[in-house]
């Protein structure tokens, strides 16, 4: 992890959550207290910024700086406003697709993934913060600088992504192996968040109940699930076919 990814210290990241830096998520050691971890914690909590505690051991594995018992990590990738891209999409005349991605951790595969987005045409990534790869520099390389270009959403749940995307007139279709429906078969036009799951447990029970469609990708041989990151693909490009004035 490169130096530059973060910041260490009390006050140098009290002075980056003061200054609206982008800050990923916190590290604070177990049991640290004292009148500045209170304040990163306090504008943490106010600015919606995942800290998670961890032993000093941890810590020191990661910088030999003096980090004093907290690092902030910085992301690469500008967060925006959901609304936002959902409503500039609509004004250039186009059909919003939106990617969310449900506890998608492995930072390869949400640089892979993200590359795909780019070339299919969906306007943003929708991720949660909490328990979502690093958009740092190992998924900006992997992504080929695609998570550079492409608009990313955070949210502090997925379901309220998901929420603000069907108020903006936005079907939900979810792509996971409990789907009824196979791609071939699957409505993939009009204003749509295709959602994919995690490496491992796929999508969450709570964002499938939100679905409006649940969409499975046919298989013929042994194993039973593809890649996450070869899945969005297969999807996206089925989107993509799908909708009018594209291949």
């Amino acid at each position: 992890m490169a130096a530059n990814d973060m910041v260490c210290g009390v006050w140098p990241v009290i002075e980056a959550l003061r200054a609206g830096k982008n800050i990923e998520k916190l590290m604070i050691r177990r049991e640290a207290g004292g009148d500045g971890i209170r304040e990163i914690r306090q504008l943490a909590m106010d600015r919606q910024i995942p800290w998670q505690p961890v032993p000093v051991e941890k810590l020191d594995r990661l910088t030999r700086t003096e980090h004093q018992g907290v690092i902030a990590f910085l992301s690469q990738v500008e967060e925006q406003d959901l609304n936002e891209v959902i409503t500039r999409a609509y004004e250039n005349a186009e059909t919003p697709l939106i990617l969310a991605l449900d506890s998608v951790t492995d930072v390869r595969n949400m640089g892979a993934i993200a590359r795909s987005a780019e070339c299919f045409g969906v306007h943003a990534l929708l991720v949660p913060k909490m328990g979502t790869a690093r958009l740092g520099p190992d998924a900006v390389k992997s992504s080929a600088g695609a998570l550079l270009r492409k608009p990313v959403c955070r949210v502090s749940r997925l379901t309220d992504g998901l929420h603000a995307a069907r108020d903006n007139g936005l079907r939900i279709v979810a792509c996971t192996e409990k789907g009824s429906t196979e791609l071939s078969a699957s409505d993939l036009t009009g204003p749509l968040v295709i959602v994919m799951g995690a490496e491992d447990e796929g999508i969450s029970d709570a964002v499938l109940r939100m679905a409006d469609e649940l969409v499975r990708i046919p298989m013929a041989g042994s194993i039973g699930s593809l890649n996450v990151s070869v899945a969005t693909g297969i999807i996206l490009h089925a989107a993509l076919s799908q909708r009018p004035g594209r291949p």
